[in-house]
């Protein structure tokens, strides 16, 4: 008999696709609670993935999540590299073309889940206005 996945109970997905749905699931959770207005999660385009996104008065809020296990030396922020923010940064841009309105304001956040092996939650931090796009400018989608 094999033992259960404890993000899951049993999911045959691989344990990290596991974390993640999981950990995205509770960060969710942690921006609803903070105010933030749940719109989507896991939008794609063929340049890009994000995870989340949320409004917040104004503001089209991008969400990067990155869920760990205790164990490692670098904080999960740290994991969203250049090419990472640049593939965010372009499936924002794919995303505010194809609402075909103009958004306010957005911002790009990341927040880090860091689980323990028995799915015991240490922490959530959540980094508003993790980085600035590159690519789209600082007000609108021009």
């Amino acid at each position: 008999m094999s033992a259960l996945n404890p993000f899951t109970g049993g999911s045959s997905l691989p344990d990290h696709l596991q974390r993640g749905q999981y950990g995205e699931k509770l960060a969710r959770r942690f921006l609803q609670r903070r105010g933030l207005k749940y719109l989507t999660r896991n939008y794609a385009s063929v340049r890009g993935e994000i995870d989340l996104l949320f409004r917040e008065c104004q503001t089209l809020v991008f969400v990067e999540v990155r869920t760990r296990t205790g164990e490692q030396w670098q904080s999960p922020a740290a994991s969203v590299d250049r090419a990472k923010k640049r593939r965010l940064m372009h499936a924002a841009k794919d995303y505010l073309q194809e609402l075909e309105v103009v958004v306010p304001y957005h911002r790009f956040d990341i927040v880090e889940v860091i689980l323990k092996r028995n799915r015991g939650l240490v922490t959530i931090r959540h980094i508003a206005g993790a980085f600035v796009s590159e690519i789209l400018s600082p007000q609108g989608n021009h």
